[in-house]
């Protein structure tokens, strides 16, 4: 088993993704002051779920996230991967090569992945536990650490040696039974309590039994009436049924020939209102006529109006000529 590639996008001065490929052997990292190697280092702990953010130079774990520059902007996520070759099957898992992704964004979220598959940082912790590459592992050990466990406690030491050994898992599945095993002490010491309680409301128990089978008795009784008058109102709620049908049936029989008279209703008022609208029609036209000859006999009337008049002026020039002629005559005889 041996870490064959490291992935970075966005973790601390890793602005763009960078992929890491280690081979068989010893590699080294080689470079400058600042240029970024520790912070390999720091994403490999950090992928492998280290918690302490001072163990990754940082305040708070969302400053893990690449900050920017004067010309790139701030990232709003991290992404670092590992990928394991798992051929001797040294990983408790069947795939022959086991990658491990975590991510965190800006909000403070984060998400660990397994093979691109969102998983639990337990998960994790099982994969690597007793394999030296856990995050409480020696897989990475700084300058000052080498002084630190020189000078720890025979007890550290020990502790240190267990955790390369792979004693550590057994460990803790025996911290896991012995705690299991106090809970069942404490199930237990339940359950006796329950018991006891139980066999003190025994007598009382039958005597709620007798009352309860009396009472089962009572309400069977009952449940055989209510079924009977289930039943009739059954049977009385089918006839009412169906005389409503008959009834609905006749009603509709009834309005489909209402609708029928009504529909010949409609056709001789439609019929009626058009020969009024005809009649209107022929009375409008009427009237004009009238108010025609109406002007006609006005205008006759006026013409005759004034033809008596020059008739009445004519008869008295007449008259007139007549009296003239006559004193004519009698001065001619004269």
């Amino acid at each position: 088993m041996h870490l064959s590639k490291l992935e970075i996008l966005g973790f601390k001065s890793f602005a763009q993704r960078t992929q890491v490929s280690f081979n068989q052997g010893v590699t080294s990292i080689v470079g400058p002051n600042g240029c970024g190697k520790t912070n390999i280092v720091d994403a490999i702990r950090w992928a492998l779920g280290e918690q302490k953010s001072g163990a990754l130079r940082s305040d708070k774990m969302e400053n893990v996230i690449f900050n920017g520059t004067s010309s790139r902007k701030p990232m709003g996520m991290a992404e670092v991967s590992l990928t394991i070759e798992n051929s001797k099957g040294i990983l408790p898992t069947e795939y022959s090569e086991v990658t491990i992704s975590r991510r965190i964004f800006r909000s403070g979220e984060s998400e660990y992945l397994l093979n691109k598959n969102i998983c639990r940082l337990k998960d994790i912790t099982n994969l690597f536990m007793d394999t030296g590459m856990g995050t409480n592992a020696y897989s990475v050990i700084e300058l000052k650490m080498v002084e630190t466990i020189l000078s720890n406690k025979a007890d550290e030491r020990r502790n240190m040696f267990e955790e390369a050994a792979g004693v550590n898992k057994y460990k803790l599945r025996r911290r896991l039974a012995l705690r299991k095993l106090d809970d069942v002490k404490i199930d237990l010491t339940r359950v006796n309590d329950i018991v006891s309680e139980v066999e003190k409301k025994v007598t009382s128990l039958e005597r709620q039994a007798k009352r309860a089978d009396k009472y089962n008795k009572i309400s069977s009784t009952l449940r055989e009436l209510e079924l009977d008058l289930a039943e009739r109102e059954l049977a009385l709620f089918n006839l009412q049924k169906n005389e409503a049908k008959e009834k609905k049936e006749e009603n509709f029989s009834k309005r489909l020939s209402i609708e029928s008279e009504l529909n010949k209703l409609e056709d001789e008022l439609r019929i009626i209102k058009q020969k009024l609208n005809e009649t209107e029609t022929e009375l409008k036209n009427k009237r004009s006529e009238v108010l025609v000859q109406t002007e006609k006999i006005f205008n006759v009337q006026r013409h005759l109006s004034v033809t008596e008049e020059r008739r009445k002026s004519l008869d008295k020039n007449i008259h007139r000529f007549k009296q003239e002629l006559e004193e004519l005559v009698v001065q001619l005889k004269g």
